[in-house]
């Protein structure tokens, strides 16, 4: 239905001309002002979680006891900031340089900085339509007229049997937000933008995650490649020793053989480990935004690298604003919630108001004559009668839209919390496996020693010296792995408790302009974080 008012009707006791009908379209401006809506729930993030800590009830989460001098494990400080350089708390200039190269090049970063500022571009979009829209046209037409489509005798008012018709002039409309549409869209692009600007923190939290880990990737192989080297010097050393006996004629052929075949077995260790480090480094030079044979990353070691004296673990309630991830999830619900506005909305009138003025002729020379104006005002309301559920149904899909990121946001919490957890008992355990690992390699160290000195003096066989070498390599090589894993556990944690990275680290302007929380705003009631 449509309702439009054409100038020279008299709208209200005598009120006529353009002097009237300037009145008459301030006064529906007014009353349309007055009686404006925003329909739709208003937003309100849900509540930060109740619960106090991550781990289940009875679970150990303090640092190792010292065993046998081993050094026990970082302590936790609950509801200590995360810087934003975490990285930095390894004290190793190589690791801050390589981080800070893998952010510059990283193309990953780039992409999400743009789509942040696509998703900021979109809300002044959606901003667009609070203000009237002016155009400017001009034109020419040939055209053919019959002198009774105006009422006039063809006769007495002879038409030409065409003529050319120049026009020029503005044209304004303006759509009227009587029930909050077009703000509920700006709420909506916003909590989009949130979305990216969320996913940018995110992009930028694993990118410097995954370039620390393959840093101590890194320096773990290589550690783990020196306990090998070691061990084939020692086998060596076992296969001189075992073949200067059988010259003295002290010990038989098979002695040789096995210290041949228990050199050759110790071999097979290092290709492996050669891959592992090959794999690691190939990750770096592409997490800087290189190709693998274009640059190398430099040599990382565990002994350069320092293990915090003390991690800072965030509060439950506090990692709920800090993750990205989480971010992420509640700007998803916030869409989904603006986006029930706008369906709704869409169920009510709407009022569009239009203006245009043109200088009109029938020949160029008297197109801005006064006598040749032509101006128009126009008000236009639409109001849906019957689409076959369109609006009521995509009404409904917003609502159970709203339900399902809910859902999400529920299953992004308690996935979370429980990769905290994992990583707290990791650490715990880690503690416990280096101090046990160490020990098991001083007895190990001094057992093979010990057997090496026996057979010398030959008091015993070769199987025993061995057997001895073979536990020195497990606990070697065991000791070498706990260490990188301790590290690597280390590092996931400020990954997984957020990181301390914001959109302001990467110079990005934050226009966050997430409407207030009201009254009347919905709160996803059904999120349970117990």
């Amino acid at each position: 239905m449509m309702i439009e008012y054409k100038p020279g009707q008299a709208p209200s006791r005598g009120a006529t001309g353009p002097r009237g009908d300037a009145r008459l379209l301030a006064a529906i401006l007014a009353a349309v002002a007055a009686g404006c809506t925003t329909v739709g729930p208003n937003f309100k993030p849900p509540a930060a979680p109740s619960v106090a800590g991550y781990t289940s009830p009875g679970e150990r989460t303090a640092p190792a006891v010292d065993v046998e001098g081993a050094t026990p494990g970082p302590a936790f400080a609950p509801g200590a900031k995360v810087t934003a350089d975490w990285w930095t708390l390894f004290r190793s200039p190589d690791l801050d340089r390589l981080v800070k190269q893998a952010i510059a090049g990283s193309p990953t970063i780039e992409s999400a900085q743009a789509r942040l500022a696509e998703a900021r571009e979109g809300i002044a979009e959606a901003r667009s339509a609070l203000y009237p829209q002016v155009s400017f046209n001009a034109g020419i037409a040939e055209e053919r007229q019959s002198a009774a489509a105006f009422g006039l005798a063809p006769q007495v008012f002879p038409l030409p049997s065409s003529f050319n018709l120049f026009q020029v002039g503005p044209t304004a409309s303006y759509s009227l937000d009587l029930f909050g549409g077009a703000r509920r869209r700006i709420e909506k692009q916003a909590a989009l933008a949130d979305l990216q600007r969320d996913q940018l923190d995110a992009a930028y939290l694993v990118l410097t995650g995954d370039t620390v880990r393959q840093a101590i990737e890194v320096a773990a192989v290589r550690a783990q490649l020196k306990a090998v080297n070691d061990i084939l010097d020692i086998d060596r050393q076992n296969l001189d020793l075992v073949r200067k006996e059988r010259h003295a004629g002290t010990v038989p052929d098979s002695d040789v053989v096995t210290a041949e075949s228990q050199l050759a077995a110790d071999e097979t260790l290092r290709p492996p480990l050669d891959q592992q480090l090959s794999v690691a480094r190939h990750a770096l030079a592409v997490l800087t935004g290189r190709a693998p044979g274009d640059w190398s990353p430099p040599d990382f070691d565990l002994a350069a690298l320092t293990l915090p004296g003390q991690l800072p673990v965030s509060l439950p309630s506090e990692l709920v604003h800090q993750r990205p991830d989480i971010l992420a999830a509640e700007a998803e619900l916030h869409a989904a919630s603006a986006q029930i506005g706008v369906a709704t909305a869409q169920l009510y009138p709407e009022i569009t108001l239009s203006a245009g003025i043109s200088a009109s002729s029938l020949n160029g020379g008297a197109l801005f004559s006064p006598a040749g104006l032509v101006w128009s005002v126009a008000a236009g309301l639409t109001q849906p009668l019957f689409d076959g559920g369109l609006r009521r149904a995509q009404r409904r899909a917003a609502l159970a839209d709203f339900k399902a990121s809910a859902a999400d946001y529920k299953q992004t919490v308690l996935l979370s919390f429980g990769q905290v957890a994992d990583i707290l008992q990791a650490l715990t355990h880690d503690a416990d496996m280096l101090a046990a690992q160490q020990h098991a390699l001083e007895l190990a160290s001094e057992s093979e020693r010990l057997q090496r000195i026996n057979y010398s003096a030959g008091g015993v066989g070769i199987l025993p010296l061995l057997d001895a070498q073979r536990q020195y390599q497990q606990a070697r090589l065991g000791f070498a792995r706990a260490q990188g894993q301790r590290y690597q556990d280390t590092g996931q944690l400020f990954v997984a408790i957020g990181g301390g990275w914001w959109s302001a680290n990467l110079a990005v302007t934050d226009n966050d302009s997430r409407p207030p929380a009201s009254p009347k705003s919905i709160e996803p009631k059904f999120v349970n974080y117990k």
